[in-house]
């Protein structure tokens, strides 16, 4: 028999991901919250996939007034604007330009002041230390083709990984939390090697069971035992 996350990825392949395509070739709304925000053609929809308010929970649990958060692959920006609505300074990234159109309508719409930039991870964001770094990344390993897979594919050899492991320290402080949620339809045993491998800890912090799969919150922390080592 082959491995749940391989039953798991041809259903959302094969059934969901195309039901999906035509109902979001459309403009959208989606609100949690008390936010309401547009959802363009081809960006990730944070209301029908449940790792973006998964994660929004966790991370709401903290106090973030007057906190800094950084949150990676920003979509639509649900995240990020509960995250200001809740007192925090936010930086929202993404690399996909029809992502980042998509947070400058919400920005708008909302009069936001929330700073937006078009990245490859930490390619272009100016080196600072965040209170909290929120991520809800892509983790199929397949090289996108076009913008919209962007959020969905991490890389024939999980590039994304690489570059986001090898990165990350800078902008991190002692007292800083790395959130990341991943679900068992991933190749986490891989994942949790590339963050190894730059000295990274991967926690699991929180599990969940939505319909059929388990999704997974971890904590990220520097490896001081591997730095010393």
């Amino acid at each position: 028999m082959p491995p749940m996350y391989s039953i798991t990825r041809l259903f959302a392949n094969h059934v969901i991901k195309p039901l999906l395509k035509n109902y979001l070739a459309q403009e959208r709304t989606s609100s949690y919250k008390g936010i309401t925000i547009k959802v363009l053609p081809g960006v990730f929809h944070p209301g029908f996939f449940f790792s973006s308010k998964y994660l929004l929970q966790y991370l709401l649990q903290f106090p973030l007034a007057n906190k800094t958060v950084l949150e990676l692959g920003a979509g639509s920006g649900l995240l990020s604007f509960a995250a200001e609505k809740n007192g925090a300074f936010v930086t929202a990234t993404d690399l996909s330009a029809k992502a980042i159109e998509n947070l400058q309508l919400n920005k708008s719409m909302m009069k936001s002041s929330i700073t937006i930039l078009k990245s490859d991870l930490f390619a272009h964001i100016p080196v600072m230390q965040f209170d909290f770094v929120a991520i809800n990344p892509p983790y199929y390993p397949k090289q996108p083709v076009t913008e919209s897979e962007i959020a969905w594919y991490c890389g024939t050899d999980f590039q994304y990984f690489e570059k986001l492991f090898l990165g990350l320290t800078n902008f991190l402080h002692p007292a800083s939390k790395t959130l990341m949620v991943l679900s068992e339809d991933c190749d986490i045993i891989r994942i949790n090697l590339i963050a190894a491998k730059n000295h990274f800890i991967m926690k699991v912090v929180n599990k969940k069971k939505f319909l059929w799969e388990w999704n997974y919150l971890f904590e990220i922390e520097r490896n001081d035992a591997i730095d010393s080592a």
